[in-house]
């Protein structure tokens, strides 16, 4: 290992009991593994059995391609329909003909992802900030209440991509400067201006994907808002009219799960759902991390590695009025390594949404910030708790 033991913490703030801030370590799960660890530290046990899940299948792919103007309205029909069977019972669904070119992009998105990681671990802190708990943005783990609670086995790296101000005033707090090109691969055409003397050097430069990930990844949530609405037949802009295009949110959330030596007692993530209006994902290297809650049980998610999975998040649970409900999902340990993308697409934090008539009737008003904070603030829990801050008493 290159740094010392006594390096190899993130930290993080927590409220102490009197009610004030204070900073406590938190083990770099990276750094543990790469010592070859043969038992999982206390701090990362879970008090039950975490890896088992039952088999589920999901529907096939939504073809996005089949949801264009273009398409046959018989073929259109049929899509929309499958898209409001998978969302309504599993609160996530596959896409596929969506537009994110994977050769280029994804695995553009891929390599600046693993370079970041397997830079040294100062080099990781250098280029970028820590968690910070007004925006959940930076490198290390979040979600930390208390030294007395379990940890998950996950290392993360969270971004703001949207809009430019968001982006513009925080990028030296959030996109890493190393590798030189991470703001390129993953970033909107604004975060070319922080490396452009590295993008001049001669060869194929990854300016070729600037632009490509964020920018197609919204064009794609852009159409599956208003496939969403159609299929649960609404009015096709009942959801994408909060979500205005020059201030609308867009974070990315950059997951490393490093190999676990006893998963079944460990957790990669814990259960909660997004606090999003959609979430789109990627992942790279293993499958069959992702579980979702399937009545009472744990159910493990088929999802090939570099295909996109599109979850529903709380936002657009309050928007359809219940009709659609986020998943309430978690991330168990796994003996190889995996990485997975997520990015998570929100209205404005100023704007109100509110729910469209018609579902269950027990969702409010709600401004998205003061939602996203409140999801924050009580996040971890053992059920889905935030949601309830939307509904009627």
């Amino acid at each position: 290992m290159e740094e010392g033991e006594g390096d190899c913490f993130h930290d993080v703030v927590i409220m102490g009991q009197n009610g004030i801030p204070r900073t406590v370590k938190i083990p770099v799960v990276q750094e543990l593994a790469r010592r070859g660890l043969e038992f999982l530290p206390k701090v990362f046990m879970k008090e039950h059995n975490c890896s088992h899940g039952d088999n589920i299948t999901l529907p096939p792919p939504i073809n996005m391609a089949k949801l264009g103007k273009w398409a046959e309205p018989d073929v259109r029909a049929q899509e929309l329909a499958k898209l409001a069977s998978c969302a309504k019972e599993w609160g996530m669904f596959l896409v596929s003909d969506h537009g994110i070119e994977k050769t280029s992009v994804i695995h553009g998105v891929k390599e600046a992802v693993e370079g970041f990681f397997r830079l040294p671990l100062e080099e990781k802190r250098a280029s970028v900030g820590s968690y910070a708990s007004v925006d959940n943005m930076g490198y290390g783990q979040n979600f930390v209440k208390s030294e007395d609670q379990a940890l998950d086995w996950i290392d993360r790296l969270a971004m703001k991509a949207a809009p430019k101000e968001g982006v513009d005033e925080g990028r030296l707090h959030v996109w890493p400067q190393k590798p030189p090109n991470f703001s390129c691969l993953l970033g909107e055409q604004e975060a070319k201006i922080v490396v452009r003397d590295v993008l001049s050097t001669p060869g194929k430069s990854p300016v070729q994907v600037t632009e490509k990930y964020i920018e197609q990844a919204r064009k794609l949530c852009d159409h599956l808002l208003q496939a969403l609405a159609e299929a649960l037949s609404l009015n096709p802009h009942a959801f994408i009219q909060n979500f205005d295009p020059e201030s609308s949110e867009i974070n990315v959330r950059v997951n490393y799960y490093p190999p676990c030596p006893q998963p079944e007692i460990a957790m990669g993530i814990s259960p909660h759902s997004d606090a999003s209006g959609l979430t789109l994902l990627t992942q790279f290297g293993s499958a069959g991390g992702l579980q979702v809650m399937n009545g009472r049980r744990w159910a493990t998610v088929p999802w090939p590695c570099e295909e996109l999975l599109v979850n529903v998040g709380d936002l657009v649970e309050i928007m359809s009025d219940g009709r659609l409900k986020s998943p309430w999902h978690r991330v168990v340990a796994m003996e190889e390594e995996r990485f997975s993308v997520a990015l998570f697409y929100n209205p404005p934090s100023s704007a109100e949404i509110q729910p469209v008539q018609g579902g269950d009737g027990c969702y409010r008003k709600v401004v998205v910030g003061d939602y996203v904070r409140h999801s924050y603030e009580v996040s971890p829990t053992l059920e889905k708790q935030a949601i309830a801050y939307a509904k009627k008493a």
